[in-house]
């Protein structure tokens, strides 16, 4: 007996009514970016594998998908690490090109190789996957959608007060109750130096990124596993517990780093965005949160992240300002900032919430009833015309039994049915039936269109 087929862990398939679900989310989202000023582009799947490599830092390193030379990608590997298994070393022999692990780092190699033909700053979404070598479990893929929105050229914070006027009416048309939490890489590095320990930024943002996952006792082991003196972290936990408004966070902020400029210059750049997003006086909570650092070695100012208010999961947003990404491909002074929407987490808080419109789940919204060649000839003709007005129809293929017919259409949610026998078409006349409520009634081909619509 055959195996039966599966698919890696960590992926999904979608069904038709899936897709039409997952299509209504991409498409709020592009529309929203496109009101912006937001242009789209599309990179490949796979990069060089130097394109992606130390972007990450080292626990993003270990989670890139590598791929495997052509052809016979042994023929050029040593030997003695063969032997050895040195699996780190023998990698860049064997394999040249990655699957993208987020759509950020191609973004910036884009910018660098095409930057003769661009319009600075410039402005791009980009919805396409994405693929993490990740222990899958809930909310976590390995791979994944991203829709990102990322602005290059420009250092003014009118653009994070930009990102997060998206944030705000992306979910308030998908329906999603969020709080944007918000922090500074500037802050961190603040905090870092007047604890003594500037060389440890990386170690320090990696750990406390964790607080939410695992809480403060785990993260205070892998601070001091890391090498921070306990003195060094002692001076951390009443900074990581700050509470109140995000005024009173920023005064005390203000406090804490007045010896560090770096510190100072953060708190600034938080209290004006924070300033300008309280005149717009946006729908969407907006919190300081000084445990949000993003384990991404690319951030240097704002980072951003989006919760869902109504659902246990993680982030469903992310992103901040990255002031020189691009420098590393050779294009220096360039800063940007951006956004990704986690489209598949945020599919899941729909799903779990309910939150699709009725008319979302309907692909069809007319179906001919096939009873044989003439009629179905005559059906075929009208379903052209009606699919020219801008209605969903389509035309049974084959004459089959009527019970057939009618369980396809009631299986597919297909919103009403056309009856045309020999009677209708010597009168010229479709006989509709309202699918939900089972009401039949007889009209012209002229006002088919008008009965559909007016349903919804």
């Amino acid at each position: 007996m055959a195996q039966k087929p599966s698919i890696p862990k960590g992926t999904r398939d979608f069904s038709p009514a899936e897709m039409v679900r997952r299509n209504y989310i991409f498409d709020t989202i592009r529309e929203v970016f496109q009101k912006y000023g937001y242009m789209p582009i599309e990179t490949p799947a796979m990069e060089n594998l130097d394109t992606l490599l130390g972007k990450y830092g080292d626990e993003g390193d270990k989670l890139l998908f590598k791929i495997l030379n052509s052809g016979d990608f042994l023929s050029k590997a040593d030997e003695k690490l063969l032997a050895q298994k040195d699996s780190s070393r023998l990698t860049g022999q064997i394999s040249e090109k990655g699957l993208r692990y987020d759509l950020t780092v191609p973004f910036a190699r884009f910018v660098v190789q095409h930057q003769g033909e661009l319009t600075f700053p410039f402005k791009r979404y980009q919805i396409q996957p994405v693929w993490r070598a990740d222990r899958p479990q809930k909310g976590r893929y390995r791979e994944f959608f991203q829709c990102d929105v990322d602005v290059v050229g420009s250092d003014s914070l009118f653009n994070e007060v930009e990102l997060v006027q998206i944030v705000d009416e992306v979910f308030r048309k998908l329906g999603i109750r969020v709080i944007v939490k918000l922090n500074n890489r500037k802050v961190l590095a603040g905090i870092a130096e007047i604890i003594g320990e500037s060389s440890r930024l990386t170690d320090i943002t990696v750990a406390i990124d964790k607080l939410e996952k695992i809480g403060l006792e785990k993260v205070n082991a892998e601070l001091l596993e890391k090498g921070l003196s306990n003195a060094a972290i002692e001076k951390l936990q009443p900074i990581l517990s700050l509470s109140g408004t995000n005024n009173e966070k920023l005064d005390r902020l203000s406090y804490i780093l007045a010896s560090s400029e770096t510190g100072i210059k953060g708190v600034n750049e938080i209290r004006e965005v924070l300033t300008i997003l309280e005149a717009l006086e946006l729908k969407t909570g907006i919190e300081l949160d000084l445990t949000l650092a993003r384990g991404l070695n690319y951030y240097t100012g704002a980072i951003f992240e989006v919760k869902a208010l109504d659902v246990e999961i993680g982030s469903i947003t992310g992103g901040g300002r990255y002031d020189d990404l691009t420098g590393i491909f050779g294009l220096k002074n360039v800063s940007g900032v951006g956004i990704s929407f986690g489209a598949d987490r945020i599919f899941d808080v729909m799903n779990q919430l309910e939150l699709f419109p009725s008319e979302v789940t309907a692909s069809t919204q007319l179906m001919f009833v096939n009873f044989g060649p003439r009629e179905g000839l005559w059906c075929l003709k009208l379903a052209t015309e009606l699919r020219q007005q801008g209605l969903k129809v389509e035309v049974y293929p084959d004459s089959a039994r009527m019970k057939k017919q009618m369980n396809y259409a009631n299986k597919k949610n297909i919103d009403f049915v056309a009856l045309v026998g020999e009677e209708e078409m010597k009168a010229g006349t479709v006989t509709l039936k309202n699918m939900e409520s089972g009401e039949q009634f007889s009209v012209s081909p002229g006002e088919i269109a008008g009965k559909i619509r007016k349903r919804k």
